[in-house]
Protein backbone atom coordinates (compact mmCIF):
# COMPACT_ATOMS: atom_id res chain seq x y z
CA UNK A 1 0.00 0.00 0.00
CA UNK A 2 1.67 3.39 -1.13
CA UNK A 3 1.99 6.02 1.59
CA UNK A 4 1.02 9.37 1.05
CA UNK A 5 2.85 12.48 2.39
CA UNK A 6 1.98 16.24 2.14
CA UNK A 7 4.48 18.69 2.52
CA UNK A 8 3.24 21.65 3.99
CA UNK A 9 3.74 25.08 5.68
CA UNK A 10 1.58 27.97 5.93
CA UNK A 11 4.36 30.18 5.90
CA UNK A 12 5.53 30.65 1.86
CA UNK A 13 9.01 30.93 0.85
CA UNK A 14 10.48 28.09 2.79
CA UNK A 15 11.24 25.28 0.08
CA UNK A 16 7.94 23.87 0.41
CA UNK A 17 7.61 22.89 -3.90
CA UNK A 18 11.47 22.93 -4.32
CA UNK A 19 11.31 19.72 -1.54
CA UNK A 20 7.92 18.44 -3.28
CA UNK A 21 9.70 18.20 -6.49
CA UNK A 22 13.25 17.25 -5.85
CA UNK A 23 11.81 14.73 -2.79
CA UNK A 24 9.37 12.90 -5.50
CA UNK A 25 12.33 12.11 -7.87
CA UNK A 26 14.79 10.75 -5.89
CA UNK A 27 12.27 8.49 -4.57
CA UNK A 28 11.65 7.57 -8.18
CA UNK A 29 15.40 7.62 -8.88
CA UNK A 30 15.77 5.41 -5.84
CA UNK A 31 13.08 2.56 -8.00
CA UNK A 32 10.05 3.60 -6.11
CA UNK A 33 6.59 4.31 -7.74
CA UNK A 34 6.51 7.95 -7.45
CA UNK A 35 3.34 10.33 -8.02
CA UNK A 36 3.46 14.12 -7.26
CA UNK A 37 0.31 16.22 -6.95
CA UNK A 38 0.33 19.47 -7.13
CA UNK A 39 -2.08 20.91 -5.21
CA UNK A 40 -1.38 24.52 -5.37
CA UNK A 41 -3.36 27.28 -7.65
CA UNK A 42 -0.21 28.47 -8.25
CA UNK A 43 1.10 25.64 -10.07
CA UNK A 44 4.93 25.71 -9.54
CA UNK A 45 4.85 21.71 -9.17
CA UNK A 46 3.99 21.47 -12.53
CA UNK A 47 5.79 24.44 -14.12
CA UNK A 48 8.76 23.21 -12.56
CA UNK A 49 8.52 19.93 -13.89
CA UNK A 50 7.98 21.43 -17.78
CA UNK A 51 4.10 21.65 -17.55
CA UNK A 52 2.78 24.64 -18.10
CA UNK A 53 -0.46 25.58 -16.02
CA UNK A 54 -1.44 27.28 -19.01
CA UNK A 55 -2.16 24.38 -21.12
CA UNK A 56 -6.12 24.01 -21.15
CA UNK A 57 -6.68 20.95 -23.08
CA UNK A 58 -4.46 18.91 -19.92
CA UNK A 59 -7.23 17.39 -17.54
CA UNK A 60 -5.63 18.80 -13.47
CA UNK A 61 -6.60 18.50 -10.06
CA UNK A 62 -9.24 20.64 -10.33
CA UNK A 63 -11.36 18.50 -12.74
CA UNK A 64 -10.84 15.91 -10.43
CA UNK A 65 -12.01 17.87 -7.14
CA UNK A 66 -15.17 19.22 -8.45
CA UNK A 67 -15.85 15.28 -10.45
CA UNK A 68 -15.76 15.75 -13.29
CA UNK A 69 -13.38 13.22 -14.20
CA UNK A 70 -11.63 10.58 -12.56
CA UNK A 71 -8.47 10.69 -11.43
CA UNK A 72 -6.71 7.66 -13.80
CA UNK A 73 -7.65 10.59 -16.30
CA UNK A 74 -5.82 13.56 -14.72
CA UNK A 75 -2.00 11.06 -14.42
CA UNK A 76 0.48 12.14 -16.61
CA UNK A 77 4.07 10.43 -16.71
CA UNK A 78 6.86 12.76 -16.28
CA UNK A 79 10.77 12.41 -18.28
CA UNK A 80 11.17 9.88 -15.17
CA UNK A 81 9.75 6.20 -15.52
CA UNK A 82 8.92 6.04 -12.27
CA UNK A 83 7.58 9.87 -11.49
CA UNK A 84 4.02 10.70 -12.35
CA UNK A 85 2.33 13.75 -11.74
CA UNK A 86 -1.33 15.44 -11.51
CA UNK A 87 -0.87 19.44 -12.88
CA UNK A 88 -2.67 22.19 -10.59
CA UNK A 89 -3.61 25.64 -12.28
CA UNK A 90 -5.27 28.57 -11.24
CA UNK A 91 -8.71 27.51 -11.63
CA UNK A 92 -7.74 25.37 -8.44
CA UNK A 93 -9.21 28.19 -6.20
CA UNK A 94 -12.18 28.00 -7.39
CA UNK A 95 -12.67 24.38 -6.04
CA UNK A 96 -12.88 25.70 -2.81
CA UNK A 97 -16.15 27.42 -3.68
CA UNK A 98 -17.78 24.60 -5.31
CA UNK A 99 -16.84 22.48 -3.32
CA UNK A 100 -18.31 24.60 -0.16
CA UNK A 101 -22.00 22.74 0.53
CA UNK A 102 -20.69 19.22 -0.98
CA UNK A 103 -21.28 16.59 2.05
CA UNK A 104 -17.87 15.68 3.78
CA UNK A 105 -16.09 17.83 1.40
CA UNK A 106 -12.69 17.72 3.27
CA UNK A 107 -12.61 14.21 2.62
CA UNK A 108 -13.10 14.57 -1.79
CA UNK A 109 -9.14 14.30 -2.16
CA UNK A 110 -9.09 11.06 -0.45
CA UNK A 111 -12.31 9.63 -1.65
CA UNK A 112 -10.62 10.38 -5.29
CA UNK A 113 -7.33 8.62 -4.32
CA UNK A 114 -8.31 5.42 -2.89
CA UNK A 115 -8.42 3.71 -6.68
CA UNK A 116 -4.71 4.44 -7.02
CA UNK A 117 -2.96 4.53 -3.64
CA UNK A 118 -2.07 1.56 -4.38
CA UNK A 119 -0.49 2.02 -7.85
CA UNK A 120 2.23 4.22 -5.96
CA UNK A 121 5.12 3.22 -3.58
CA UNK A 122 4.69 7.22 -2.42
CA UNK A 123 1.89 9.68 -3.12
CA UNK A 124 3.76 13.53 -2.47
CA UNK A 125 1.35 16.42 -2.39
CA UNK A 126 2.96 20.11 -2.69
CA UNK A 127 0.32 22.09 -0.71
CA UNK A 128 -0.74 25.87 -1.32
CA UNK A 129 0.87 27.84 1.60
CA UNK A 130 -2.90 28.78 2.50
CA UNK A 131 -4.92 26.42 5.34
CA UNK A 132 -7.89 26.49 3.17
CA UNK A 133 -10.43 23.47 2.17
CA UNK A 134 -7.65 21.88 -0.92
CA UNK A 135 -5.20 21.95 2.12
CA UNK A 136 -7.21 20.58 4.39
CA UNK A 137 -8.03 17.57 1.92
CA UNK A 138 -4.45 17.16 1.42
CA UNK A 139 -4.26 16.45 5.06
CA UNK A 140 -7.67 14.53 5.40
CA UNK A 141 -6.27 12.32 2.85
CA UNK A 142 -2.27 11.99 3.98
CA UNK A 143 -0.83 9.29 6.12
CA UNK A 144 1.67 12.48 7.41
CA UNK A 145 2.96 15.53 6.56
CA UNK A 146 6.20 17.18 6.18
CA UNK A 147 7.38 20.38 6.91
CA UNK A 148 10.10 22.24 5.20
CA UNK A 149 11.54 24.82 7.97
CA UNK A 150 13.91 27.63 6.61
CA UNK A 151 16.13 28.17 9.66
CA UNK A 152 14.70 31.97 10.78
CA UNK A 153 13.64 32.43 13.96
CA UNK A 154 10.36 33.83 11.94
CA UNK A 155 9.99 30.66 10.54
CA UNK A 156 9.70 28.94 13.94
CA UNK A 157 7.15 31.14 15.08
CA UNK A 158 4.83 30.35 12.34
CA UNK A 159 4.92 26.34 13.17
CA UNK A 160 2.26 26.99 15.92
CA UNK A 161 -0.32 27.70 13.42
CA UNK A 162 0.06 24.91 11.12
CA UNK A 163 0.91 22.55 13.92
CA UNK A 164 -2.24 23.65 15.17
CA UNK A 165 -4.30 22.60 11.93
CA UNK A 166 -2.88 19.10 11.81
CA UNK A 167 -4.26 18.75 15.36
CA UNK A 168 -7.82 19.76 14.25
CA UNK A 169 -7.61 17.37 11.38
CA UNK A 170 -5.85 14.87 13.61
CA UNK A 171 -8.89 15.54 16.42
CA UNK A 172 -11.61 15.00 13.51
CA UNK A 173 -11.30 14.05 9.92
CA UNK A 174 -7.91 12.10 9.90
CA UNK A 175 -7.00 10.63 13.53
CA UNK A 176 -4.03 8.58 11.54
CA UNK A 177 -2.65 11.48 10.21
CA UNK A 178 1.16 11.57 11.75
CA UNK A 179 4.37 13.92 11.44
CA UNK A 180 6.33 12.51 9.17
CA UNK A 181 9.27 15.36 10.39
CA UNK A 182 10.56 18.47 10.05
CA UNK A 183 12.75 19.35 7.00
CA UNK A 184 15.54 22.35 7.20
CA UNK A 185 15.64 23.97 3.65
CA UNK A 186 17.78 26.95 2.82
CA UNK A 187 20.58 26.13 5.61
CA UNK A 188 23.43 28.69 5.07
CA UNK A 189 26.44 27.05 7.04
CA UNK A 190 28.03 30.71 7.62
CA UNK A 191 24.96 32.49 8.98
CA UNK A 192 25.18 31.61 12.55
CA UNK A 193 21.41 32.16 13.04
CA UNK A 194 20.99 29.20 10.84
CA UNK A 195 22.74 27.05 13.40
CA UNK A 196 20.75 28.63 16.14
CA UNK A 197 17.68 28.13 14.71
CA UNK A 198 18.12 24.21 13.97
CA UNK A 199 19.65 23.69 17.23
CA UNK A 200 16.42 25.00 18.75
CA UNK A 201 14.22 23.10 16.47
CA UNK A 202 16.00 20.00 17.61
CA UNK A 203 15.83 20.94 20.81
CA UNK A 204 11.66 21.41 20.68
CA UNK A 205 11.11 18.60 18.43
CA UNK A 206 13.95 16.24 19.02
CA UNK A 207 14.36 13.25 16.34
CA UNK A 208 11.28 14.57 14.51
CA UNK A 209 13.69 16.75 12.95
CA UNK A 210 15.41 14.92 10.18
CA UNK A 211 19.59 15.00 9.91
CA UNK A 212 19.44 15.49 6.22
CA UNK A 213 19.48 19.35 6.04
CA UNK A 214 18.96 21.07 2.25
CA UNK A 215 21.56 23.35 2.29
CA UNK A 216 21.42 26.65 -0.30
CA UNK A 217 22.18 25.84 -3.57
CA UNK A 218 22.23 27.70 -6.97
CA UNK A 219 21.17 25.15 -8.72
CA UNK A 220 18.61 23.80 -7.33
CA UNK A 221 17.64 27.40 -7.71
CA UNK A 222 17.79 27.29 -11.48
CA UNK A 223 16.58 23.74 -12.11
CA UNK A 224 12.89 25.04 -12.28
CA UNK A 225 13.42 27.15 -14.74
CA UNK A 226 14.71 24.53 -17.11
CA UNK A 227 11.45 22.49 -15.91
CA UNK A 228 13.55 19.52 -14.49
CA UNK A 229 14.18 18.36 -11.09
CA UNK A 230 17.78 18.95 -9.63
CA UNK A 231 18.61 15.57 -10.09
CA UNK A 232 18.07 15.90 -14.15
CA UNK A 233 19.59 19.39 -14.16
CA UNK A 234 22.71 18.79 -12.05
CA UNK A 235 23.29 15.38 -10.69
CA UNK A 236 26.62 16.32 -8.88
CA UNK A 237 25.12 19.59 -6.56
CA UNK A 238 24.85 19.66 -3.53
CA UNK A 239 21.01 20.07 -3.75
CA UNK A 240 21.20 16.81 -5.64
CA UNK A 241 23.05 14.73 -2.75
CA UNK A 242 20.91 16.30 -0.09
CA UNK A 243 17.67 15.58 -1.43
CA UNK A 244 18.77 12.17 -2.44
CA UNK A 245 20.47 11.54 1.19
CA UNK A 246 16.39 12.70 2.34
CA UNK A 247 14.84 10.37 0.34
CA UNK A 248 17.21 7.49 1.75
CA UNK A 249 16.11 8.93 5.35
CA UNK A 250 12.11 8.74 4.41
CA UNK A 251 12.74 4.97 3.23
CA UNK A 252 14.83 4.01 6.20
CA UNK A 253 12.49 6.17 9.11
CA UNK A 254 9.17 4.14 6.59
CA UNK A 255 11.02 0.15 6.99
CA UNK A 256 11.84 0.95 10.95
CA UNK A 257 8.19 1.84 11.12
CA UNK A 258 7.17 -0.78 9.58
CA UNK A 259 9.41 -3.05 11.46
CA UNK A 260 8.19 -1.67 14.87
Amino acid sequence: MGKIIAISNQKGGVGKTTTAINLAASLAVLEKKVLLIDADPQANSSSGLNFSPEQEERKSLYEVMIGEIDIHEALIQTEMSNLFIITSNINLVGAEIEMINEQDRESVLKKALMPIKDDFDFIIIDCSPSLGLITVNALTASDSVMIPVQPEFFALEGLGKLLQTIRIVQNGVNPNLSIEGFVVTMFDGRTKVHSQVVSELKELFKDMVFETIIQRNIRLSEAPSHGKPIILYQAMSNGSVNYLNLANEVLQRNLKQKAE
